[in-house]
């Protein structure tokens, strides 16, 4: 059940809520440790941000580069530096001002190599279903003849070299536990009495017993919906909360655990209302996070698709889309998405598709599958009175009403069913869409980011508005986000691919044997643009893409042949089109300028404070780079020199004035613009003294003439320019009154005024 909020004892125990008024978020890793982190604290600071959000610090496997597969909740990573040095960075932080956020991960752990560094997991292994640890992890012991499956071998189990020695089994680097009593049995014998079967990795789509994160079968669910393993799980976090050395915390996947509300009202009530919690909630475009949620707000998923989307010409969109069908032969989006979760449920996920229909039963497997593969949004959540109309009328149609009808009702009386159900939707959305119909739809690769509709990829101004507008009434805390170490390109990289919806033509017709991977290749290559290393990055990017894709290779499927040819569509550096510099610049200012004056908590990434370009992961992992240098001239008054320095500069001075004035950066209000071009500009008012002014379309703009006679008609009062600095004179100029647009904006496609 969920646990109440504690209730203080007096008005003085009340905690002040803490909410950042920007965080940075920092990637740690062996070669990036705590230590290295503290040195970084007096430059991160100086950008004005309030809070350092730290990726995952709990011990994790040997090596990780991410830390989400965590092996021990009780202890602080010590290839970081351990406790002492996390807090000890929390002391430095402190001393600069900046609070710390902690990246969580409630809903798995590692299946780690060796086993035992998972000690609960080990114990689980070795004792069976009576282990106190048993009710840690999601297993079906009668699925799996009352033996848990480990996908590890690279073969039959009949060809690998298994061995019983000193006490534990040995498979290369592996060990696994021998249950007590078993060490001197012959090893078919012995493998047979065993609490699990080491199997062949191949066994997993279709017989693993165990939950996992999305199809990793290396990371096994934690039943943190029991409160025991919510308290074991979660007390050094808590420990880090009281103590102060974390102000924050994200919540990593919260759609893969049972009941999301629960379970935050349970962290909610021990980590204090003055903690500040986001979670990393996927929300569909026309969905909203459930209000009951005692939380600040999503990570910020849904703020970059409307920060990316209007930036995007619905026309070029288009227009791009056709020539992509025209040249690739696939299909649209609406059937790209219903295939890839169709292939995907019934292939990556038939095991967790298999289990659900032993809950339902034989007669209504097909219904369980059709109503999984016709849910417009990640999940259900418990409580909710019924299922989305969309998905039963399309569920309907595949497997009949009766049989719907029994699921619908099996879902609303079995909560375990419920749960199960809810959790394989999740990863099926992620899986299908994200992994999946995103790298084989690719008409405009800027759209197909996390969270985003490539097949409605374009948001209108007026669309925009209205989601800051909820936002800044709703979720006004709520993270907001352009770069994560999750995105498949940087920011920097989809502004760059966006302005081809301004000019598709200029796209050209990519040639190649495989003409899909021909257009990934060269949209990739002009987003990336001429950088450091791009030949290799390009290869290793495309060649994760056509494994994703999975249209004639796959990560289990490999056709090396094809494969080895992927390399030959990787082209020098190219840049884009001269025609479309002045675009990509237009789009890359205004996405960061959007991004740090709209309602919400913005996050800047690693290194994307000045232009930053990554593709998808491992390459948006790279060691940071910090600018101090180009942060230090332009503090010191020299002019930017180029898109890089301007991004920089305009960053810094919006972090600055959310750390200086956060009272500047409250409420929401459109300012609109009226003339020829007016639907070219998107800008608005934060309080009552904040006005931002971001151009839109700009390659389309230039077309058509220009701003010409529009005008913004500008709040009451004087209006003095802050940033960017006027290239023509060294004087602050002021506006009032309707405002020639051409003049306001002087040249900039960007700009932000203080009313005096």
């Amino acid at each position: 059940m969920s646990q109440p909020h504690a209730t203080p004892e007096s008005e003085s125990d009340v905690p002040t809520p803490v909410t950042p008024t920007s965080t940075y978020r920092l990637q740690l890793r062996p070669e990036f440790p705590f230590a290295a982190a503290e040195a970084a604290v007096p430059y991160i600071a100086s950008l004005g941000v309030s809070h350092l959000h730290l990726s995952p610090v709990l011990e994790a496997v040997p090596g990780s580069t991410h830390g989400y597969d965590v092996t021990d909740h009780s202890r602080v990573r010590a290839e970081l530096g351990g406790e002492p040095g996390l807090r000890s960075l929390a002391g430095a932080a402190r001393a600069h001002g900046l609070g710390l956020v902690l990246d969580i991960v409630p809903n798995h752990m590692a299946v780690p190599t060796p086993l035992a560094l998972n000690r609960p997991l080990w114990e689980v292994l070795r004792d069976g279903p009576g282990s106190p640890y048993a009710r840690w992890f999601d297993i079906d012991w009668e699925a799996g003849g009352g033996q848990v499956l480990l996908p590890v071998l690279a073969g039959p189990a009949e060809s690998c070299d298994l061995r019983a020695e000193g006490g534990v089994l040995h498979y290369g680097e592996q060990r696994f536990p021998l249950r007590e009593g078993t060490s001197g049995l012959a090893l078919p014998e012995l493998l047979a009495a065993q609490w699990y079967r080491p199997a062949w990795w191949r066994e997993a789509r279709t017989s693993l017993n165990y939950r996992r994160f999305f199809t990793i079968s290396e990371l096994i669910g934690v039943r943190v919906e029991d409160p025991e393993v919510f308290a074991a799980t979660h007390a050094k976090v808590l420990e880090l909360v009281r103590d102060g050395v974390a102000e924050g915390l994200r919540i990593d996947h919260v759609d893969g655990l049972a009941d999301p509300e629960e379970y935050l009202r349970r962290l909610r009530a021990a980590a204090g209302d003055g903690c500040w919690v986001v979670v990393e909630k996927i929300l569909a475009r026309e969905e909203r996070l459930p209000s009951a949620w005692p939380v600040a707000g999503t990570t910020g998923y849904d703020a970059l698709h409307r920060l990316d989307g209007v930036f995007t010409d619905p026309e070029g969109a288009a227009e791009l889309a056709a020539r992509y069908g025209e040249s690739t032969g696939l299909p649209r989006w609406p059937e790209a998405a219903r295939s890839s979760a169709r292939e995907v449920l019934t292939g990556d996920l038939a095991a967790e598709l298999g289990a659900l229909e032993r809950q339902a039963g034989p007669e209504l497997a097909s219904a369980v599958r059709e109503l999984l593969i016709a849910f417009p949004v990640y999940r259900p959540y418990p409580g909710e009175p019924d299922l989305p109309p969309q998905a039963l009328e399309q569920a309907t149609a595949a497997a009949g009403p009766d049989a719907v009808a029994a699921v619908r009702e099996l879902l609303l009386r079995d909560p375990a069913f419920a749960a199960r159900f809810a959790q394989t939707s999740a990863a099926l959305r992620a899986k299908s869409l994200e992994d999946r119909a995103f790298y084989r739809y690719a008409p405009l690769l800027s759209a197909t980011e996390v969270g985003g509709e490539p097949g409605r990829p374009a948001v209108s101004v007026a669309e925009f508005h209205a989601y800051c507008a909820a936002l800044a009434r709703e979720w006004p805390s709520a993270g907001t986000v352009l770069s994560t170490h999750d995105t498949k390109r940087s920011a920097d990289v989809r502004a760059r691919i966006a302005a081809l919806s301004q000019a598709p033509e200029l796209m050209g017709r990519p040639e190649g044997p495989d003409p899909q991977l021909a257009w990934v290749a060269r949209q990739t290559a002009l987003g990336l643009g001429r950088v450091p290393d791009a030949g290799p990055r390009l290869a290793d990017a495309l060649l994760k893409a056509v494994r994703e894709a999975a249209l004639h290779t796959s990560w289990t499927e490999r056709d090396e042949e094809y494969e080895s040819g992927v390399a030959g569509y990787v082209t020098t550096p190219v840049d884009l089109p001269a025609e479309l510099a002045g675009a990509a610049r237009a789009n890359l200012l205004g996405m960061t300028l959007l991004h740090l004056a709209m309602p919400g908590v913005p996050e800047v990434y690693q290194g994307a404070e000045t232009e930053y370009r990554a593709l998808v992961d491992p390459d948006n992992r790279r060691p940071a780079s910090f600018p101090r240098r180009a942060l230090a001239r332009l503090d010191a008054g020299a002019a930017p020199g180029d898109p890089a320095e301007e991004k920089l500069g305009l960053t810094a001075t919006l972090l600055r004035l959310r750390r200086d004035r956060p009272e500047l950066f409250r409420g929401y209000a459109p300012v609109l613009a009226r003339g020829p071009a007016a639907d070219h500009l998107l800008a608005f008012t934060r309080a009552p003294g904040l006005l931002v002014a971001a151009t839109r379309l700009s390659h389309r703009l230039a077309a058509s003439g220009g701003w010409r006679n529009t005008r913004l008609h500008l709040p009451p009062g004087t209006w003095t320019r802050l940033a960017p600095r006027s290239p023509r004179t060294d004087s602050a100029q002021s506006h009032s009154g309707p405002a020639e647009v051409a003049a306001l904006l002087d040249g900039h496609p960007v700009g932000v005024w203080l009313r005096g």
